[in-house]
């Protein structure tokens, strides 16, 4: 077998060895199917999620409707979800149309393209590096890992799992374009990237993985001093080029990001996604909330434990000395990758990994979370890249028997899916997905208020409002959590509690949905106390407020 460092002939001799018989590559891939769909097949028993599952499906009276010419329309249109993701809303709409509200429908839709992506990303290493092996424990390992549970076991999440299938199949139209390079390809694979950016805007960093790409495998990039030494399969190696002009070459999809960051904002902004206590945080601490998300990403590609569906963001109790380990393991691993960079799948890994992450990292905040595990999904294919080639390497040097390592690698995928089946088990109910998430992230009020949701959807009434208080005491701004108290002290004889919470909604939300519940409830509370006046007030700004 031959490492990265070899010569063009040795390199090129050995790619009929490393490839492999066209009947193994079925097979290796028939096991993935297997393997993935084994491990996720309970999900089809899983419900709907009460957190975002209504504004996706549910509740969404577009998608509800079918895939008809109207909801095309709308969904071209619409801000709806702070996102403008025009391909997943016709996905959920094609899958209501097929399932109505029968959650395992689109719960095996959600599985069906995990599994595509697994093969796409065995497909794409393989073809790109001319390794089989080692492609495929990549895609093993993207398969079960249990940071991606969350993408799949989640129906809202569709758009990762959207977005990631454009992005795998533009990066494997990158290299047929780059063996012949014409307008026609370049433009299939622009397609396909426009197509990723309308499921889910995170695949914006498409061109910069193009140009590690091009550094490897494929080996475009000129730089000064370093042998051209290729470790695809193709016959002819691409001619080499300066990293002026492959950046030049990246130009038009550089522009479908502009474009794409530019609807995205808009739609953040319309949807009232970035105007959040949490953004009003300078950006010092935004920065060190982001490093050391870094490392609390890194530590859960290699312990995945205490995953959760919202990580609270920390806000002010950041602490200094946390920032400061985080970076220094992050330039160390940096200056490492960089000093061994005749290796070169150490280095595109790992910008791999740091590189796709900054849309999701929290420079710019949208939303209350710090992280979050779905914001995995693509940036941890990096690092999968580094363990499987840096080991396979290590083991080659050190004439580690290929048994060895096939049953090392065994031990590890078994490991990650026990721990992964473990974790899709938390999301076979709501109630105890959300009581996984306190334990393992308290204090969460996010957490807390949809624990609260999920009881009150069962009629424990009692049970829903102590959590919507110990919501409301973690964060006494929290307009979900006082809109539930707000409507309780209303039906339970507390007028004034009910109009001094309503008021909080009115000050810290702009759903229109939950002001319009909130104007409806004070309305009330105003009846009661004998304010008639106000009371109409009310009613008429919930009329208004009504979407």
């Amino acid at each position: 077998m031959t490492s990265v460092g070899s010569t063009p002939k040795m390199a090129t001799q050995s790619h009929p060895r490393l490839l492999g018989s066209e009947k193994y590559t079925w097979a290796l891939g028939l096991l993935l199917v297997v393997a993935t769909v084994a491990l996720y097949s309970p999900v089809r028993g899983h419900p709907f999620v009460n957190y975002d599952d209504n504004v996706y499906v549910t509740e969404n009276a577009q998608v509800k409707s079918g895939l008809d010419w109207d909801t095309v329309q709308w969904a071209f249109t619409t801000s709806e979800a702070g996102n403008w993701h025009p391909v997943t809303w016709l996905s959920h709409a094609f899958d209501y149309q097929l399932f109505q509200a029968d959650p395992a429908g689109h719960h095996n839709t959600n599985l069906l393209l995990h599994v595509l992506n697994v093969l796409l990303l065995f497909w794409v290493m393989r073809q790109a590096t001319g390794f089989t092996g080692r492609s495929w424990m990549v895609a093993a390992l993207f398969a079960l890992h249990p940071i991606n549970v969350e993408s799949v076991a989640w129906i809202s999440e569709r758009k990762n799992l959207l977005s990631m299938l454009f992005f795998l199949l533009a990066l494997g139209a990158y290299r047929w374009y780059v063996r012949e390079p014409r307008t026609s390809r370049y433009v299939v694979v622009a397609a396909l990237f426009a197509l990723g950016l309308m499921a889910k805007p995170q695949v914006i960093t498409l061109p910069f993985v193009l140009l590690l790409w091009d550094y490897w495998p494929l080996r475009r990039m000129a730089i000064a001093g370093h042998e051209a030494a290729f470790d695809t399969t193709d016959d002819a190696p691409p001619p080499q080029r300066s990293l002026s002009w492959l950046i030049g070459e990246k130009l038009p999809l550089l522009a479908l990001c502009g474009a794409s960051a530019f609807v995205t904002m808009h739609a953040q902004q319309a949807a009232g996604a970035m105007h959040t206590v949490k953004n009003s945080f300078p950006l010092s601490i935004r920065l060190g909330n982001a490093i050391v998300c870094y490392a609390r990403y890194l530590g859960k590609a290699f312990w995945p434990s205490h995953l959760a569906l919202v990580y609270p963001h920390p806000g002010t109790a950041l602490k200094t000395w946390e920032a400061l380990a985080a970076l220094v393991v992050l330039l160390t691993v940096t200056a490492l990758v960089i000093k061994e960079r005749r290796h070169r799948y150490l280095l595109v890994g790992w910008f791999w990994f740091l590189g796709t992450m900054v849309p999701m990292i929290g420079l710019v905040q949208v939303g209350e979370q710090a992280m979050a595990d779905r914001y995995a999904y693509l940036p941890f294919i990096g690092l999968f890249i580094m363990v499987c080639w840096g080991v396979a390497d290590w083991a080659e040097q050190r004439r580690v028997s290929a048994a060895v390592l096939a049953g090392a690698s065994v031990v590890i995928l078994v490991a990650l899916s026990v721990v992964a089946y473990r974790q899709l088990g938390f999301w076979r109910d709501n109630v105890v997905l959300w009581t996984h998430i306190i334990e393992v992230t308290p204090p969460n009020y996010i957490a807390q208020d949809d624990l609260g949701g999920a009881l009150l959807n069962k009629g424990q009434i009692g049970e829903a409002m102590k959590h919507f208080e110990m919501a409301a005491e973690v964060y006494p701004l929290d307009p979900f959590s006082n809109l539930n108290l707000a409507i309780y002290a209303q039906q339970h004889s507390d007028p004034q509690q009910a109009v001094a919470r309503s008021k909080i909604v009115l000050d810290r939300t702009p759903s229109p949905r939950m002001r319009s519940k909130a104007y409806t409830t004070m309305g009330l509370a105003y009846r009661e106390l004998g304010d008639q006046e106000k009371s109409r007030q009310c009613f008429e700004a919930a009329q208004r407020e009504s979407p």
